[in-house]
């Protein structure tokens, strides 16, 4: 439990500096400003929570050790992300985003519903944005046979579109979406949906 690891587990400003790649003084200096959380030792030294540290590490994009990851009680669960959209442009700037916010996770891109399929089979990512306006391809019936096949590796489904129909959410979900999002997208909240399910 969270609860527990936060009152067992806890670094000095030393080792978060060392964990963090700066200097001594650096530490101290997030520590006093208010950036990272800490509590005093009877003797005036400060002390770092393993949550703390690590909820401090991820809102600066840094790199977090898989030890610390493992010893909080969180995963980030092996895996990755295909994109699939023929929008090229949208696909690549949502590709880059992605890779920088989980910088452990592979990222793939599928411009049509060929390489998408080719790409499930290989690579059996763990989330796949699927766009349903596909050449060639029918994305309701792609997201149907992603979901109703175990060839896949049940990967959590995000569907993003420009289709604007009545009821689309609720039919798209009734085919074994996790999530759905109408163009144009805010790539934070993807994210967000993202990192259900990568970090637990």
């Amino acid at each position: 439990m969270p609860g527990k690891t936060r009152k067992t587990i806890i670094y000095s400003a030393l080792e978060v500096a060392n964990i963090c790649g700066v200097v001594n003084q650096t530490a101290i200096n997030w520590i006093r400003n208010g950036y990272l959380a800490a509590f005093n030792t009877p003797g005036g030294q400060y002390r770092v929570y393993l949550d703390d540290l690590i909820d401090f590490m991820k809102e600066r994009n840094m790199r977090i050790p898989d030890d610390l990851l493992s010893a909080s009680g969180r995963k980030i669960n092996s895996g990755s992300i295909l994109i699939v959209d023929d929008d090229r442009g949208l696909n690549t700037v949502l590709a880059k985003f992605l890779q920088k916010e989980f910088k452990n996770v592979q990222v793939y891109q599928a411009f049509d519903g060929f390489e998408a399929g080719a790409l499930l089979v290989d690579k059996k990512p763990a989330v796949v944005i699927l766009d349903l306006d596909l050449p060639g391809v029918d994305g309701f019936k792609l997201c149907k046979k992603i979901r109703g096949s175990s060839d896949f590796g049940q990967p959590f489904i995000f569907v993003i579109t420009a289709l604007t129909e009545d009821g689309l959410e609720t039919k798209i979900k009734d085919l074994g979406a996790n999530e759905f999002s109408q163009k144009p997208l805010n790539l934070r909240d993807i994210a967000e949906a993202c990192r259900k399910y990568f970090e637990s």
